[in-house]
């Protein structure tokens, strides 16, 4: 994947901002969030794109996707609460989450969501009663074992009783909606679930329903260590299919960590270090409890970059906390290492500050914008005059 699908510090910038406002310290681009979802918006341009907050519910990326006209994928009260007070219309969210909450469907009626998804019987009856006419999609289960993050371990009815399922909803049935799982590397699973989806649309179809939607969800991977895959190529082959076999339906994708997960860097520091079994360790001010939460609640492999040059050794990582558990890496390959070394890892933009906490008594990272600073830290030469 080229460059530009993702942002990094130089060193140069790692160093002066971490002397500037201290570490932990993240780093937002907007210039990437807007590259993201343009990428998409011109390799899926029948989609509708809505971004899913819960990967990086930062407010100036809520603000610039609001800008930019993309929709949102929200998953509770709170997130829907948080979009109406930016003045985002109600129906640019889909609420899709198939199972709701009471206050969930009340933020619903009060600001006007009438989109939804759900997988089961009892979610019919709350949505009928919570918010009656409202569009909703069913959830089909997709089996894809290579995904990162199968998220169909805990939502997804199977096909065999899908169009059941749509018939009991009635009406208020629109369409179809799945998830192949997250950090999908090729297009097949996805193909497999249009497949799925196109059998179901032909099936209702025959019993009397025409259905009109279809959400192809998430998944769509960023670069991570020693993977390698070929985006546009995936988008080429899904748009194709699309086209083909659902040229008059309305297409949605809920994206969350390829429109934020390459976007932000974080600057940590090295707070102390000993050696245990004959391997270094290494404490940083952020830890599994903080920004690296990602490791336990998204299984992902950070990339750790020294400045440093040297002979690389096996490590082990670990938070700020007291807590034994606050161990990030093993065995991980770096340079020699000092109190005060900073280590910038890129990539860390979803997943990652969403479910940082403060346990105790650690902050969360600060958070800044690039391009509120970047003339300042890294100035652009000027042009010499002739004359």
């Amino acid at each position: 994947m080229k460059k530009d699908i993702f942002f990094q510090l130089s060193q140069n910038a790692t160093e002066r901002l971490a002397e500037r406002f201290g570490t932990p310290l993240l780093v937002l681009s907007l210039e990437q969030i807007e590259k993201n979802y343009r990428f998409l918006k011109k390799h899926l341009p029948r989609v509708q794109l809505y971004y899913a907050i819960k990967a990086n519910p930062h407010q100036r990326i809520l603000e610039l996707l609001r800008d930019l006209g993309s929709c949102f994928d929200v998953a509770s009260d709170g997130e829907i609460r948080t979009l109406a007070a930016m003045g985002i219309d109600g129906e640019r969210l889909i609420y899709a989450n198939p199972i709701k909450t009471g206050g969930g469907l009340q933020a619903c009626c009060d600001v006007g969501v009438h989109k939804m998804t759900f997988d089961s019987e009892s979610e019919i009856v709350k949505m009928a009663q919570g918010c009656p006419g409202a569009t909703v999609l069913l959830r089909i289960r997709i089996d894809n074992s290579s995904a990162h993050v199968d998220l169909n371990k805990k939502f997804g009815v199977g096909r065999e009783r899908a169009v059941e399922l749509l018939q009991a909803a009635q009406a208020d049935a629109a369409g179809v909606c799945f998830h192949v799982g997250s950090q999908t590397m090729s297009a097949d699973p996805y193909l497999n679930a249009l497949d799925l989806a196109r059998e179901i649309f032909e099936e209702a179809a025959a019993a009397g329903m025409q259905l009109r939607i279809l959400d192809i969800g998430g998944g769509f991977p960023i670069p991570e260590p020693k993977v390698r895959f070929n985006l546009k190529e995936m988008l080429k082959q899904i748009n194709a299919r699309l086209d083909e076999d659902f040229p008059n339906v309305e297409i949605w994708a809920e994206p969350g960590r390829f429109m934020c997960g390459t976007a932000v860097n974080l600057i940590t520091s090295v707070i102390g270090v000993t050696e245990r079994g004959g391997q270094p360790w290494y404490f940083l001010d952020d830890g599994l409890y903080g920004t690296f939460s990602g490791v336990i609640f998204d299984q992902w492999d950070f990339k750790l970059i020294s400045f440093k040059e040297g002979e690389e050794v096996e490590a082990t990582f670990a938070g700020p906390s007291c807590d034994s558990l606050d161990i990030m890496f093993r065995g991980k390959l770096t340079v020699r290492q000092e109190v005060g070394d900073l280590l910038l890892v890129p990539s860390c933009g979803a997943y990652t500050s969403a479910s940082a906490t403060t346990f105790n008594g650690f902050s969360k990272a600060n958070f800044i914008v690039w391009e509120d600073l970047k003339d300042e830290i890294e100035p652009q030469p000027q042009a010499a005059m002739v004359g």
